[in-house]
């Protein structure tokens, strides 16, 4: 792993007639240079778009000068086709969905003496992950008390592993504020009178030797109320009598409110079923007797086109009949 040098001492002998002459010596020395030598770099794995960490070279050899150059194969991972000396920190590319794999070849020079002496490569792999990616979700809308499926996250990302971790925030909807891995079924909840959105944000992790993230993504799931009607007052009114128009009404807020309503006893005047409010109408009691109606009102709240049916209420319309008295006999 170092020069080697040896003497060489060289003594001149001159003969003639028989008479050796010896002279002054003369001395060299020969320096033998090891072959240049690079240890094994480790193979190593980066994220796209975060800064990588410096690559230094050594060598097991001593006393002369070591360098080294190296050559890139895949020089759209960020990093030069060639260069000279440790590779210093870059920022990682890989616009594609799997990692990119670039061979690094470094070879070594040991100089010593003026004499430069090359020596064996040795290659290794920078790989470079993508970042990780995770499919757009749909915004959704349900009713209060409705299931919501399992949401299920996916990723065009290849040649490793994606998870997600979720955070939500607002768990009154019936969803806890964080989690990791897919979304599993569960009921949503609103108990108020406007609809309450959730907003959920996915942060993708690609996994290969080195965990990378990517760009979080939003959804809302928004949940709306049960619709509602308020409390209609029971109406009585006299056979051939106007019964003014009756006005449904809610507290639902954030959306657009409907009734359908149904009466048992169409014979007061009021048609079997209808939509809406019920308009002014001529009651109707032919008979000697009250005749009482039963009036169904069922709410129904629209909100991003999605309508959530509520408890129906009841209330009635009981119609008199005209007043009448039997004919007296005439008296004397």
């Amino acid at each position: 792993t170092a020069p080697i040098s040896t003497s060489i001492t060289v003594v001149p002998t001159f003969t003639n007639g028989s008479v050796s002459c010896s002279g002054p010596s003369k001395s060299i020395t020969i320096t033998v240079n090891p072959t240049a030598q690079v240890n094994q770099p480790n193979n190593v794995v980066f994220c796209a778009g975060t800064p990588s960490t410096a690559i230094p070279f050594s060598t097991t050899n001593t006393v002369g000068v070591t360098t080294y150059n190296w050559t890139n194969d895949t020089s759209s991972i960020g990093l030069g086709a060639s260069g000279t000396g440790n590779i210093a920190v870059f920022t990682p590319v890989n616009n594609t969905t799997s990692p990119i794999i670039a061979t690094i070849t470094v070879i070594p020079t040991f100089a010593n003496g003026g004499t430069s002496c090359t020596g064996p490569s040795e290659t290794f792999t920078i790989t470079i992950n993508p970042k990780g990616q995770v499919n757009s979700i749909s915004n959704i809308v349900i009713c209060n008390g409705n299931t919501i499926p399992e949401i299920v996250f996916s990723t065009n990302n290849t040649g490793g592993t994606t998870t997600y971790n979720w955070t939500n925030n607002t768990t009154s909807i019936g969803l806890a504020a964080s989690g990791s891995g897919n979304i599993t079924a569960f009921n949503a909840v609103n108990n108020g009178t406007s609809p309450v959105t959730a907003t959920i944000t996915v942060t993708p992790i690609f996994t290969n030797s080195t965990n990378c993230s990517g760009t979080p993504i939003t959804f809302t799931i928004i949940v709306n109320p049960n619709a509602r009607v308020s409390t209609i007052t029971n109406k009585t009114v006299c056979n051939n009598t106007t019964l003014p128009a009756i006005n449904f009404a809610t507290t639902n807020t954030g959306g657009t409110p409907s009734y359908t309503w149904t009466n048992d006893t169409p014979s007061i005047g009021l048609g079997a079923s209808g939509t809406g409010n019920i308009a002014a109408f001529t009651a109707i009691n032919t008979g000697t007797s009250p005749i009482i109606a039963t009036i169904e009102v069922t709410p129904s709240y629209t909100n991003n086109s999605v309508i959530c049916s509520g408890t129906p209420t009841t209330f009635t319309i009981t119609v008199n009949p005209t007043a009448q008295v039997n004919q007296p006999n005439n008296v004397v």
